[in-house]
């Protein structure tokens, strides 16, 4: 009995510390949860809204690009995607064939859309084909029924509606790659497109516009249930040019086939009206994916339709360059409209000769005569005696062998050598016939079209520094720009002489000239050997330029402004190895000036 007792406590006792510890375990339960709940309650519910919740980016639109006179030339364009949802459709290699039963897929594209269905959940959106017409896409709606999974999507594109004349100057957008700056998170949205060169570049982050975004509500494997919030984007801001389109339009007419350059400034406000450089590219392959059998086609071509040669180029200015030498002895003493020079056709140093373009030489001119005649004998005796210090010093203050940092990337600086240049290149000194070839711009003198449109523009105006700008200026007062100390006298010299290589007979651009209620342009040819002429073709007779493979010819050039009594428009013309200056660049470069001219005076609407 004692024993039974005994064994009833034991059982009573367990009982009780069994049933404390549920307790405490229910207590420490209902507190656990009390806690999670109420203190913790702000906490997990953030937690939960993270899960629960998606933010996605929203892509701004692009602002848009305009010419001075509002002409659209960089807008947006509606673009409709064909994308497919992989988990609704029952075989996805049905559905591709069926595809491409009704659009063309190339092995690149194909293999592309593999890539992203192996790499993406398959209720993510993949994109098929991209750019399609509105054609295209309602025949693609139009056979949705066999096409399960596949949807049209909408969105907007970056379209050129000028195509090629404006390709070196408004650039284009392509994909972010790993080697921009990704500083807004735009930039890591797949496919996200920004500026990659010419303005779409220079004014990038005011073109991008801020992002919108959107709240999405997902379910525990992401798929979206239903949105909850939606906030708008910021466009990108309006961008105004100074370019014309009507002259950009006549750039590219007037340069035709040719590889070359045209830059047109107003002298007094540095407004760059056209920017052309030619052969060129359409930007809008590269908006739209370029493929690889187009690049290769782009970068073989002999004439490099990708290099901008209106900053990128480097020529030697030929004769372009006899203002700076002339305006160099001017306004060192060592010339005036009194002192006069003898050209017989050839002159010595040494045991060299040095050639005049005329054999037979041009008798006695003064700075005018010379400039108008492009006399080679003048300038080379004018720059021996002067040096090339005094040649280099006036060439930088009319802003050659420097960049003129318009914005436009790969600009490069050219070369203004003097003594000192060559010292630190060559470890050499600098040799008397360096200076004397220095004098009808060849040797070592390299200058872009854009630096050559300045220095006539800054001749033009009456010495002042104007620099070039793509930006509308707001009044045309160039006294706002540093007067470079230049004697008007002289300078009116200069002027006077490439008036007369225009308008005068004898002078060496007198096809080109026109007169358009009394206005007339003045001006200055050159021409820049690409291949080197020997003894032996100057006595058997110098082959014709004509003759010689084109990658041997030379560089044609001429830079003008107009009108002459009140200059207004000031131009450069390089046509690469187009073998004559006057022949050739001359007559693109009147044509420019007679247009602008011309616009100046009508009340048409552009188009």
């Amino acid at each position: 009995m004692n024993r039974d007792n005994d064994k009833g406590k034991v059982l009573i006792s367990r009982s009780i510390a069994l049933g404390v510890m549920q307790l405490f375990l229910l207590f420490m339960i209902v507190f656990r949860l009390y806690y999670l709940q109420v203190y913790q309650a702000d906490k997990y519910k953030t937690l939960a809204d993270e899960n629960r919740i998606s933010t996605r980016l929203l892509v701004p639109s692009r602002g848009i690009i305009y010419d001075r006179h509002g002409v659209i030339l960089a807008g947006n364009q509606q673009n409709f995607q064909a994308m497919m949802i992989p988990e609704q459709t029952h075989s996805i290699d049905n559905t591709l064939n069926l595809f491409k039963k009704i659009m063309p897929l190339s092995a690149d594209e194909e293999k592309r859309i593999r890539k992203d269905i192996r790499h993406n959940r398959s209720f993510v959106p993949i994109k098929i084909k991209d750019n399609l017409s509105w054609e295209q896409a309602t025949q693609i709606l139009l056979n949705s029924p066999d096409l399960p999974g596949v949807i049209i999507d909408e969105g907007l594109s970056r379209y050129y509606p000028y195509g090629d004349i404006m390709a070196h100057v408004i650039g284009y957008v392509a994909a972010v790659s790993d080697k921009d700056e990704k500083d807004d998170p735009l930039l890591d949205m797949p496919g996200f497109k920004i500026g990659k060169s010419g303005i779409e570049k220079l004014y990038e982050k005011e073109l991008r516009g801020k992002a919108g975004n959107v709240k999405l509500e997902v379910n525990a494997f992401g798929r979206i249930m239903k949105e909850i919030e939606l906030i708008e984007g910021t466009a990108g801001n309006r961008v105004d040019l100074s370019l014309d389109v009507r002259l950009q339009k006549k750039a590219y007419e007037l340069l035709g086939e040719e590889s070359g350059a045209v830059v047109m400034m107003k002298v007094d406000t540095g407004e760059i009206l056209a920017f052309a450089s030619a052969p060129s590219f359409d930007p809008n392959m590269f908006s739209n994916g370029l493929s690889i059998e187009n690049w290769k086609k782009l970068n073989q071509d002999e004439k490099k339709p990708l290099l901008n040669k209106a900053v990128a180029g480097l020529y030697s200015p030929g004769s372009t360059f006899k203002m700076v030498v002339g305006l160099a002895a001017l306004e060192g003493g060592a010339l005036n409209t009194n002192k006069y020079s003898s050209c017989y056709g050839k002159m010595m140093l040494g045991n060299h000769t040095f050639h005049c373009w005329k054999r037979d030489g041009h008798g006695t001119l003064n700075i005018v005569q010379a400039l108008q005649h492009s006399c080679d004998i003048f300038f080379y005796e004018t720059a021996q005696k002067i040096g090339i210090a005094k040649i280099a010093s006036m060439a930088r203050k009319f802003g050659l062998g420097s960049k003129t940092n318009v914005g436009i990337e790969n600009e490069k600086d050219g070369i203004i050598p003097d003594a000192e240049w060559k010292k630190k290149r060559f470890g050499e000194s600098w040799q008397l016939g360096e200076t004397i070839i220095s004098g009808i711009g060849q040797g070592y003198i390299l200058t872009t079209p854009i630096q050559l449109a300045v220095m006539v523009s800054r001749i033009a105006n009456g010495g002042y520094a104007v620099v070039p700008t793509f930006q509308k200026a707001d009044d045309s007062d160039k006294t706002k720009f540093k007067n470079l100390g230049i004697s008007l006298h002289n300078l009116d010299l200069v002027k006077r002489g490439m008036y007369e290589v225009v308008n005068v007979a004898g002078g060496t651009a007198l096809g080109a000239s026109f007169n358009f209620n009394g206005q007339q342009m003045a001006g200055k040819t050159g021409s820049a050997q690409v291949k080197r002429i020997s003894m032996r073709e100057r006595q058997t007779g110098v082959i014709k330029q004509e003759d010689l493979p084109w990658k041997f010819r030379d560089h044609a050039l001429f830079v003008a402004f107009a009108p002459y009594d009140n200059p207004r428009y000031g131009v450069a013309v390089l046509v690469e190895h187009g073998r004559s200056g006057s022949k050739v660049a001359a007559p693109i470069a009147g044509q420019m000036l007679l247009e602008a001219l011309k616009l100046d005076t009508t009340d048409e609407p552009v188009d």
